[in-house]
């Protein structure tokens, strides 16, 4: 064992027996280290922890309502680009815009906790029940048809804006079935104000649409 001579009585007492002052210093240096060391890591891996896991409504919510808005993006730039009457041809534009940044912001949510975009899960299995909500043929609610996409694209003038009408009215009625189920499910702090932001638009523009088909006259399907 070294003692420093050179330390007073006080010093002796407190500082560990064998220590230099570079040492202490030197130790000092490497808890501060890991202590830094693992608040980070916390900090990294605390989200991760806590993140909504692979079957939960959340994940669901995110893949599912990806693709029910892939289609509405779809749908509104075929109106943008072959349709006739300039309001129709806006909010075309405006769903296909808006939705698409909805998907990124989803996408985002499903890479921030660690998930694939995909899944094998069926549609709406994330919801109790959800096999009900689906449509006869297994698609989701209010998701048109290959049969309607294909006559939208044939479509153009008045007939591409009657049936974008008519389609869209269909997919946001049922995207807001979607929304209010994972309302119903989730607390998430960042997918109930998306999916409240989400309904909220959604509500208004079919009120828009129903206006758009009278004026064009034409009923929904």
């Amino acid at each position: 064992m070294v003692v420093d001579d050179d330390l007073d009585v006080d010093e002796r007492v407190t500082r560990p027996l064998g220590w230099s002052r570079r040492a202490l210093v030197a130790f000092g240096v490497l808890g501060a280290v890991a202590l830094l060391a693992a608040g980070f890591l916390a900090g990294q891996w605390a989200p991760i922890l806590t993140a909504p896991g692979d079957d939960s409504a959340e994940a669901g919510f995110a893949r599912d309502m990806s693709t029910h808005h892939r289609q509405a993006v779809h749908m509104g730039m075929v109106e943008y680009d072959r349709g006739q009457d300039s309001t129709v041809r806006r909010i075309g534009y405006d769903i296909a815009t808006t939705q698409q940044y909805q998907v990124g912001v989803m996408e985002g949510w499903l890479e921030d906790w660690r998930l694939p975009s995909t899944t094998d899960r069926a549609p709406m299995a994330w919801v109790p029940g959800g096999r009900q909500m689906l449509q006869p043929d297994g698609r989701m609610p209010g998701l048109a048809s290959r049969d309607d996409l294909a006559r939208l694209e044939a479509a153009s003038g008045k007939d591409a804006d009657i049936l974008f009408c008519q389609l869209m009215l269909r997919h946001h009625l049922g995207g807001i079935h979607m929304i209010d189920a994972v309302l119903d499910a989730s607390d998430d702090d960042r997918v109930r104000p998306l999916a409240e932001q989400m309904r909220q638009a959604q509500q208004g523009e079919i009120e828009a649409l129903r206006e758009l088909l009278k004026v064009l006259g034409a009923e929904p399907l």
